[in-house]
């Protein structure tokens, strides 16, 4: 039998296994692990969430014979960690329990790691395959490749428009146009729940008063971050007014008051990279962008942006606020529901290897 083509088979599992943990493992990477004997899977494992088990020591306890690890191969997605965090090392546990082989999906960028968990189990005469299926492995942690290597976080650009172009009608009050179905809403709040982080500014948080937090889906709220440069927004809207955590970015030095954090940032110079900075510094590891026209353009113009779920809805506005222009975009896939299109596109360049050029 072709052990590449296995090596690939068990590999794929263990990308499976690891997006389990989509959402909860920040500012950790997904990552799973398969533990093989004879031909049979004898034990999986992912990392849940942060703080506690890495996916190879839930494959390993997964193991009802322990007795047949030293027999065995030990794939997964990520390389072991070698150094002592919230967990001791992977690569020292592997060791202890002989496994013999290990197969790695691709290597950890994290400078704690970054080679020394390979190196580690090769000095202990463990036989190990790395780059196997390497670019998948490498996508599925790019949120952990650009937070760790970039020192920001991870960008995701959100809006819906109508065919014509234009996401919501020029207004001073009332109501926004409603240009999501109820299905695309939902995965609208799913996005949500897998970042860590959702950002929007003044005028969208006037005009709309959103709460930004998870209802159509299951998990955990992000925090939530608006621009206000001169403290306009009233201390009523939900962002302030719900009892859930908010940060507020302004120009001005104000004390924090209930759920609300204050952070002043100098509006003379380009905010992005403080931005950035201010939520590097607090782990956040991913962001979702889901303000205004202006807003988003200031994204897309800057180059600070990663992904974007632009939705296309079966509506005709003839005028209004323009939706954004992409640029530098490349087409990833395209969904339709009931005439609801939604593009997915990532920026131009490897965000995956980290050698995309920072913003």
């Amino acid at each position: 039998m072709d052990t590449t083509r296995v090596d690939e088979q068990y590999i794929a599992r263990c990308i499976q296994l690891a997006k389990n943990g989509v959402g909860h493992t920040s500012p950790n990477p997904m990552v799973g692990a398969v533990i093989v004997h004879g031909g049979k899977i004898i034990g999986e494992g992912y990392h849940v969430r942060c703080g506690e088990g890495h996916a190879e020591v839930n494959a390993i306890a997964s193991v009802k014979d322990a007795s047949l690890l030293p027999f065995s191969t030990l794939y997964v997605s990520l390389e072991p960690c070698a150094h002592y965090g919230k967990t001791p090392p992977c690569a020292k546990l592997i060791i202890e329990k002989r496994i013999p082989r290990v197969v790695v999906g691709c290597m950890d960028p994290f400078s704690l790691v970054a080679g020394r968990g390979i190196r580690m189990l090769r000095d202990a005469g463990v036989e190990v395959e790395t780059g196997v299926l390497e670019a998948e492995c490498l996508h599925l942690i790019r949120r952990f490749i650009v937070f760790n290597t970039q020192k920001r976080p991870y960008v995701a650009l959100k809006w819906a428009e109508s065919a014509d172009g234009f996401i919501d009608r020029d207004r001073t009050g009332g109501n926004p146009v409603l240009l999501s179905s109820s299905f695309t809403k939902m995965l609208a709040h799913k996005r949500r729940s897998e970042s860590d982080a959702i950002l929007v500014g003044t005028r969208t948080a006037l005009l709309d008063n959103p709460s930004l937090t998870v209802r159509d889906w299951a998990g955990k709220h992000p925090l939530r971050v608006v621009i206000d440069k001169n403290l306009a927004l009233p201390l009523s809207l939900h962002l302030f007014a719900d009892g859930r955590p908010t940060l507020c970015v302004t120009s001005r030095a104000v004390p924090s008051a209930g759920n609300t954090e204050y952070v002043q940032l100098d509006f003379s110079r380009d905010i992005l990279p403080q931005l950035f900075a201010v939520l590097h510094g607090r782990g956040v590891q991913s962001l979702l962008v889901e303000g205004g026209a202006r807003l988003l353009q200031s994204f897309i113009d800057a180059g600070c942006w990663d992904d974007a779920y632009v939705e296309k809805a079966p509506v005709l506005l003839s005028s209004g606020v323009k939706a954004p222009m992409l640029r530098g975009a490349v087409l990833r896939s395209l969904d339709s529901w009931h005439g609801h299109h939604v593009a997915h596109y990532s920026r131009e360049g490897d965000s995956s290897s980290g050698k995309q050029e920072s913003c």
